[in-house]
């Protein structure tokens, strides 16, 4: 049986792809592997959004190819983010790449390997909005917490951001198909949903003319086995009363908003095209904490953009300790080809943008440390995900948290939880970004 080995990089939207062409190489009788040697492909799924993203890429590729080199490997297939941006580049400077592929293309990722396997070196990049929004997938997060792709591409056109260009404008995808999609992730073991798009809050407004995200949270809280829905990437200016209520009145639903505001100058904020200024930010905050008091905001800022002068630096680092978020990232600006920002004046100069970012993290560990403390002694519902025999503890996750982005909890218990159980832990102490508990039953 033909072995393919997947290498998936950047966010969950592009894991979700991965996903869709295990899926397809499964069902095509490929033998799907992590171990690499001997793999007769390996399908490199890239990100292409930052510089940090793309040296990454290239750095996977240049790994592989070393092993193709060695003849560990067969054949070496690109895709993603990357591809849609430098398809010559790759296929012109790394002749160890068999096929450089689109997105568009991965609907048929069997077709492609099939090919490199007969010898064909090649480049297939249709047109991005062929790339499959729906269809199987082979999870690779636990069986109990999955992804669920609501949308793909971006219309919000700021000018720092190069992913309409690559995945191209924002296309939701059909109600009814999530709701179905959900349930069969339900029915595999999900308890965990967690909603994914470039703009989660704007789903459905391109296809039903009007914002759809609160009827669509209704429709999967009706879901059984689904216990907890998180929102990934919702746009401050998208979030509506109506999905405060629904947020509200809905148990599955987490208080948890990811509330990507970028900056807080509103000079800044013009520049960058964003959709409101910090007086919007401000009232959306107030208006989230008043609807929903024990809510978890998390955001990313971006410093060391194009004109960010000291002033400017100054209202985004006054901003952060006033509003005081609960879970915050940084990291600085990244000029991008194709981008109206690539050759924006007032550039700000690397060391300049790493001092800021050191500044903003600082003051953030010191407000998550202050809420970490008022945490103590309460009770949590813990999401576990797994044991370590040396310490005699589990890890898992609260409704604050979510995977592979935010901390964990570790607790003691004298009962035996397997993955996906769910615990009730009391807060006894923390470690910067981590609580610590005991399991109360």
């Amino acid at each position: 049986m033909t072995k393919i080995g997947m290498i998936s990089l950047g966010c969950p939207k592009n894991q979700v792809d991965a996903e869709r062409m295990l899926a397809t190489l499964d069902r095509n009788s490929f033998e799907i592997t992590d171990c690499y040697d001997g793999a007769d492909a390996v399908i490199i799924n890239t990100c292409g959004f930052i510089d940090a993203a793309k040296e990454e890429a290239i750095e996977n590729i240049l790994d592989m190819a070393s092993l193709k080199a060695e003849g560990v490997i067969s054949k070496i297939i690109v895709t993603g983010c990357l591809s849609e941006r430098y398809k010559e580049e790759i296929f012109e400077e790394m002749p160890e790449v068999d096929a450089v592929v689109g997105i568009g293309a991965i609907g048929h990722i069997d077709e492609i390997v099939n090919r490199v396997l007969a010898g064909e070196r090649f480049t297939d990049i249709p047109d991005k909005t062929l790339l499959p929004l729906t269809g199987e997938r082979l999870l690779t997060t636990p069986e109990y917490w999955a992804y669920l792709k609501i949308a793909d591409g971006c219309s919000n056109r700021c000018t720092y951001c190069a992913i309409p260009g690559i995945r191209g404008d924002y296309r939701s995808v059909e109600f009814e198909t999530l709701v179905e999609e959900a349930r069969q992730l339900a029915l595999a073991g999900t308890k965990e949903l967690i909603l994914i798009a470039q703009d989660t809050t704007a789903y459905g407004r391109d296809l039903y003319g009007k914002l759809r995200l609160p009827e669509l949270l209704n429709a999967l809280c009706e879901i059984e086995g689904i216990e907890w829905i998180r929102m990934l990437y919702c746009y401050p200016d998208k979030i509506t009363d109506e999905l405060l209520d629904v947020m509200k009145n809905q148990p599955k639903v987490l208080h948890y908003i990811d509330l990507p505001v970028q900056h807080a100058d509103d000079g800044v904020l013009k520049r960058m095209n964003r959709h409101g200024d910090s007086a919007l930010l401000r009232d959306v905050i107030s208006r989230i904490r008043e609807a929903l008091p024990d809510a978890v905001i998390r955001t990313t800022v971006m410093v060391g953009f194009p004109g960010e002068d000291e002033d400017a630096f100054d209202n985004l680092a006054e901003f952060i300790n006033e509003v005081e978020f609960d879970r915050l990232g940084c990291f600085s600006f990244s000029p991008q080809e194709g981008t109206p920002a690539f050759d924006m004046d007032g550039e700000v100069e690397e060391d300049v943008k790493a001092r800021r970012g050191e500044i903003i993290m600082n003051d953030q560990l010191e407000i998550t440390e202050l809420k970490n403390q008022e945490k103590i002694g309460s009770v949590y519902s813990v999401l576990v995900e797994d044991y370590d025999g040396y310490s005699d503890s589990y890890t898992g996750r609260t409704y604050m948290d979510a995977p592979e982005i935010d901390g964990t909890i570790k607790f003691t218990s004298a009962r035996n939880y397997n993955p996906g159980d769910f615990a009730q832990v009391e807060v006894i102490d923390y470690n910067e970004y981590d609580l610590i508990g005991k399991d109360i039953k």
